[in-house]
C-alpha cells in the first residue's frame, strides 16, 4: 500500500490569522498535488512564544477540538479529502495547558489528540513555563489513508518513544517540531546539532522499520534560527527528502508501507528484542549501590 504524505515548512509570523491563513493556502497546495496526509510543523499558529516566559502568550491557546483553529482545519480536511496532523497550543482548563497534536481524518472527524511528553527547559525553550506534561501517553490514529503515530518536537530525541509508539501498530512516525541554531552559535556547532537531530530520527526508522517524517520550522525569530531541514525517510531510515535550512518548502513524497515488513524481516528487531531484561529501562539511573 503506497500513501502520500505532503509537509510544508514556513517562517511565521506574530500575527495569528495570518499564519492559519497562509498555511490553508499551503495545505491546499499540497491537496491538489496529490498529498493525502499532510503534517504542519509545531505550534504553526504562532511565532515560537516559547522563547520568553510571558503570560501574555497563554491567550494564543485554544481548546481541542472545539477551538476555532481545530474547527478551521476539521472543515479544511473534509473539503479537501485530506488528513492533517495539527500542532496547537492547547488550553484544557483555567491555568492548565499542553503542547498538542490533533489529528483529523479525511471526512474532517476529530480522531484524536497526543499530548508532548517531553517537556524541554533551557536557554531559549521554555516549555516548562506553558506546558504541562502529556499524560494521555503514546497514540496512534488510524486514519483512512494509514495509522499514524505523532510524537512532538523534544520527544523525537528519546528512543523509547518511538519504540512505543510503533509496537502500538504505527505505519508512519510524525515529528511537528520548532527547532533551530542560537544567532551567536559558530557554524561547526550548527552542523553538530542538525546532523544528531536528523541522525537520532534517522535511527528511530531504522530499529522500528516505519518511514519517519520530520517537519520543522524556518525563519528568524528573535535570537533563534530555525534551521528547517525538515525530511522524510524510508522504513529503513535512507533520506528520500531534505527541506533547505533557509527556505519555505513544500514537499510531497509518496511511501510504501509494505517497506516496512520487508526490512522487519530482514532486520528483525523486533523478533530479537529481549523484553525479559528491560526492566532497568523504568529507573531514572542504575547506581552501582541499588
Amino acid at each position: 500500500m503506497k500513501v502520500k504524505v505532503g509537509i510544508a515548512q514556513m517562517a511565521c509570523v506574530a500575527d495569528k490569522q495570518e499564519n492559519i491563513q497562509r498555511y490553508t493556502e499551503k495545505v491546499r497546495e499540497l491537496a491538489a498535488g496529490g498529498a493525502q496526509i499532510i503534517c504542519l510543523q509545531e505550534l504553526f499558529a504562532s511565532l515560537y512564544f516559547c522563547d520568553e516566559e510571558k503570560y501574555e502568550n497563554f491567550q494564543l491557546a485554544e481548546s481541542i477540538p472545539d477551538g476555532p483553529t481545530c474547527k478551521h482545519f476539521m472543515s479544511l480536511a473534509k473539503e479537501l479529502g485530506v488528513v492533517l496532523v495539527c500542532s496547537l497550543f492547547e488550553k484544557r482548563a483555567e491555568g492548565l495547558y499542553h503542547n498538542t497534536t490533533a489529528v483529523i481524518d479525511a471526512d474532517g472527524s476529530y480522531l484524536g489528540k497526543y499530548r508532548k511528553m517531553h517537556i524541554p527547559d533551557d536557554p531559549g525553550y521554555y516549555e516548562k513555563f506553558y506546558f504541562t506534561p502529556g499524560d494521555l501517553g503514546y497514540k496512534v490514529f488510524k486514519t483512512k489513508y494509514a495509522t499514524l503515530g505523532v510524537l512532538i518536537c523534544w520527544d523525537q530525541w528519546y528512543p523509547e518513544a518511538a519504540r512505543i509508539t510503533s509496537l502500538m501498530g504505527a505505519e508512519l512516525l510524525f515529528f511537528p517540531t520548532a527547532i533551530g541554531w542560537d544567532v551567536h552559535q559558530d557554524d561547526l556547532t550548527n552542523r553538530e546539532q542538525y546532523e544528531a537531530w536528523q541522525t537520532i530520527q534517522r535511527s528511530h526508522a531504522v530499529a522500528n522499520g516505519v518511514p519517519v517524517i520530520s517537519v520543522n520550522r524556518t525563519g528568524l525569530e528573535g535570537e533563534m534560527q530555525f534551521w528547517g531541514g525538515s525530511f522524510i525517510t524510508n522504513a529503513f531510515g535512507r533520506l528520500l527528502y531534505q527541506a533547505p535550512h533557509y527556505d519555505e518548502a513544500l514537499h510531497i513524497q509518496e511511501l510504501d508501507l509494505e517497506q516496512s515488513d520487508h526490512y522487519r524481516r530482514h532486520w528483525p528487531y523486533y523478533r530479537d528484542r529481549r523484553i525479559d531484561s528491560y526492566s532497568p529501562i523504568l529507573k531514572r539511573y542504575i547506581d552501582d549501590a541499588e
